[in-house]
This record gives C-alpha cells, structure tokens and sequence, in this order.
C-alpha cells in the first residue's frame, strides 16, 4: 500500500506539498498539483481518512453505534444509514454494544479519539452524561428522546394494531410479551397492546423477558407454554421471539393459526422464510436509518435541522400464523 511519501517521491515534491494538494490548503502551482495527482492515480494512494480530517480539522467520519448486530433488524437500520452517508461522501465507523453500558462508552470514546463530527446511537440510555459532554450532534435511532434528535417508529401503535388484529381474528386469551424494561421501545409496543387488551375486556397474561437475543427467546417460548398452556394467541416481544414461539408449538402439536396465533414485531427478512410466515408488524427500518442518516447531515453541515424529532409509521402484514380476521 502506497504512503503519501511514496506520492512525494514519486512526484518529486516534498510530503508538505502533496498534503497541500490532497486537503486543498494554501498555494500550490498548476503544473505542480498536477504531478501531484498523477502520481496519487498511477500509486493508487488512498490518504488515511482519519489523517486527513486531523490535518484539516474538518472531518467526514461519522460514528454508528448499533446494540446488537446479530438481530437482523440492525442491519438493516444499518444499510439505510450507510447508503444516506454516502451519497454525502461521508464514512461510518461501526461499534456494536451488545447492551452493555461500559462497550457504549468505550464506542463512544473511539469515535472522538477518531474525530468524528456526528454519532448515530441505538443507545438504551440518551440521558447518560456519555453523551451530554459530547461536542458534536447525536442522533438517536430506533430510541425515543425527549427533545433529542431521534429518529423512531410508533410503537405504541404497533402494540395496539397486535392487539386489535388479534382481538378481530377470534383470540380469546392472549399471551403479550413485555420486553426488556430497559428498552423504551419494547415498552411502547407492550404498553400499546395492553392498552387495547384492558379497553377491550380480553383475558391476558404478561410473559417477561430481559433481552432479545436468540438463547433467550427459546428458553422463554418453552416457559411460555409451561406456564400457559392453553393460550391462544402471543404478541411476542419481536420476530425472533415469534418465530421461537412458533417453533416450540409445532414441536408440542399446536396448529398455528387455527388453535394458536402469532404476531412479531419488526418484519425482518426471516419472518417471511419460516413456515407459515409470521404476521407482524412492520417497522421501515431501512427508511429509520436513512431518516437519521438526513437528520445527522443537516446538524453536522447547517447547525440546524428543520425536524428534530421524526417517528415513522408501523403497519401490520398479515402471513400465515393469523386467521382471517372476521
């Protein structure tokens, strides 16, 4: 790989002279910047982003921190933020959290150290002093915030159309899982759809869960037929909740949708490649990303940005594990 001291020796000009070309500072000769350019195309020399951005004291290094890339709901909150950054000629750096507090900081921290001039945070937690210290703008993602720049879906919502589809469709006592209380969103889906279930007089219990990863969601779809059994209907916490509560009931014989019926969250690519497909909730994840994408550009670049706070709409798609509503 190719050093800007490559470039300036085969330029034969000194390293000063080509940073003065390549961050278009102070005077350099035409004649001279073009040696200069010809040499970076003929080495292929790429100048190291974070470099250039101390030099010039002006950045295109944005930071993306993400609480768990292993659910799929991430990624692609993920592709709409990189595809929008792009198209504006900026660069993500990329942390994942795994929820836990000390990881975020520890994110946050390598995105100043990398001069960034903006971060996109899936955080749990916006109020924490890690991000009120910050000298450059924040965006929330898929979190709400008060009166921070966020970017969100309407989940409540989503926890109330759960709810009505599955009241309209014959469930009679429903199973609604509360997600982990550290969330906030989880806690607007659950609040929504417990909302319609009291207004409507519908038999529920509440299932808790602490996380949304994987192991949990099998462990908690076992429970949830021991403690339950005879449930006919589950508002899961998520996709991949769903699709692990509807495994374990084909696995105990209960036919999904005629004696049980499902609803996820989230619509991610899996939810309609299980059989039968999962009805669920869908959440424009891409959109979000590139939501917050826009809003990001508009502070680092003007200061300012017409819309702080932005929810999306949710909608809910109707596949295999509900019966036709009545």
């Amino acid at each position: 790989m190719s050093t800007i001291k490559d470039v300036a020796a085969h330029a034969g000009v000194s390293v000063a002279t080509v940073s003065r070309v390549i961050n278009e500072t102070g005077y350099v000769h035409e004649s001279t910047r073009q040696k200069v350019e010809q040499a970076i195309k003929q080495l292929n020399y790429s100048p190291n982003e974070v470099a250039r951005s101390l030099f010039k004291r002006k950045s295109k290094l944005i930071g993306l921190l993400l609480p768990d890339i292993t659910n799929p709901f991430f990624p692609e909150l993920a592709r709409g933020v990189e595809d929008r950054m792009q198209e504006s000629g900026y660069r993500l750096i990329f942390g994942n959290s795994d929820e836990d507090e000390h990881k975020e900081q520890d994110y946050i921290q390598t995105f100043t150290q990398n001069n960034v001039v903006g971060v996109i945070s899936s955080t749990n937690d916006h109020t924490a002093d890690t991000y009120s210290k910050l000298k450059f703008p924040v965006v929330f993602l898929d979190r709400t915030s008060g009166d921070k720049p966020s970017v969100y879906a309407d989940g409540r919502e989503g926890g109330r159309m759960a709810a009505q589809e599955m009241i309209s469709r014959g469930s009679r006592n429903i199973t609604v899982q509360q997600g982990p209380k550290h969330v906030r969103p989880a806690q607007d889906r659950f609040e929504g759809a417990v909302e319609v279930l009291e207004k409507s007089g519908t038999a529920f219990q509440v299932q808790l869960t602490a996380s949304f990863s994987y192991e949990e969601a099998g462990l908690k779809a076992k429970e949830l037929f021991a403690e339950y059994p005879w449930t006919d209907g589950v508002i899961a916490s998520n996709d991949i909740a769903a699709a692990a509560v509807l495994h374990e009931a084909l696995k105990l014989g209960r036919k999904v949708p005629e004696e049980l019926q499902i609803i996820g969250f989230d619509d991610i690519p899996v939810s309609n490649l299980v059989y039968p497909s999962l009805s669920t909730i869908h959440q424009p994840a891409y959109e979000m990303g590139r939501a917050a994408a826009e809003l990001l550009i508009e502070l680092v670049e003007h200061g300012h940005a017409h819309q702080h706070i932005i929810q999306l709409p949710v909608s809910f798609v109707e596949r295999g594990t509900t019966r036709k509503a009545d």
